[in-house]
């Protein structure tokens, strides 16, 4: 099982879910969460990576606190420090690489936390070499990544039926990403609607995209951190 560690955040202490595979180590992955806060679900899928022999590790942005409900997970989001959320999201980062192994980390985030995980891959270009946005849109006018300065790979997973963050935003975002000479890869699930890989949220959540796109990422993962 996992464990909550802090770790230096510029100044400041952040927090964060740490799990970690049975041989004790491996390559790093962040895990970003949803506009939820750091729940269960995110907890879960840092233990699933640690099964697939990742150590990975969600910072906490909310700092403790947790929504139940879509109108406050929305207000948590909107009410986000920024400017903390990247220092903390970095401080991760830097704790991610001294518990790791590996040429670089990995970023995987999930809704907000999929836009966050982009920004992430152009703020810290120089550990982060892998981002895997879920149906990730960035809705704050202030956090508009420079994607000239990625150089980490993109593998995107979106959803057919998602009014946020949806195909047309996907395909954009894989374009972008291809004519600064970046490498990306978005993929699109017939049928899904956002949020299909958060099992705990049966109205939306889709078993098969999901493993599919856990493969792929697992994959991407293995072969981007080798």
């Amino acid at each position: 099982m996992g464990e909550l560690i802090e770790f230096p955040s510029n100044g400041s202490t952040g927090s964060g879910w740490l799990a970690t595979p049975a041989s004790g180590s491996g390559p790093g992955v962040i895990v970003i969460q949803e506009w939820w806060g750091l729940v269960d679900h995110i907890k879960d899928v840092c233990e699933r990576f640690a099964g697939e022999g990742f150590v990975a590790l969600a910072p906490d942005l909310y700092r403790g606190e947790v929504a139940r409900e879509p109108d406050g997970a929305g207000k948590l989001m909107m009410a986000m420090a920024l400017d903390r959320a990247a220092r903390d999201m970095s401080g991760a980062v830097d704790a991610l690489a001294l518990r790791s192994t590996g040429s670089g980390i990995g970023v995987v985030g999930y809704c907000m936390g999929g836009g966050l995980a982009l920004a992430l891959g152009t703020q810290r270009p120089d550990r982060v070499k892998a981002v895997a946005p879920y149906y990730g849109a960035i809705p704050w006018p202030d956090l508009q990544p420079d994607y000239t300065r990625l150089t980490g790979a993109v593998q995107g997973h979106y959803a057919e039926l998602d009014d946020w963050a949806g195909p047309e935003m996907a395909r954009a975002l894989e374009t972008q990403l291809r004519d600064l000479g970046k490498q990306a890869e978005v993929y699109v699930y017939p049928g899904t609607q956002h949020a299909f890989f958060n099992d705990t949220r049966p109205e939306v959540y889709d078993p098969a995209a999901s493993a599919e796109a856990w493969g792929r990422t697992v994959s991407f993962f293995r072969t981007s951190l080798s």
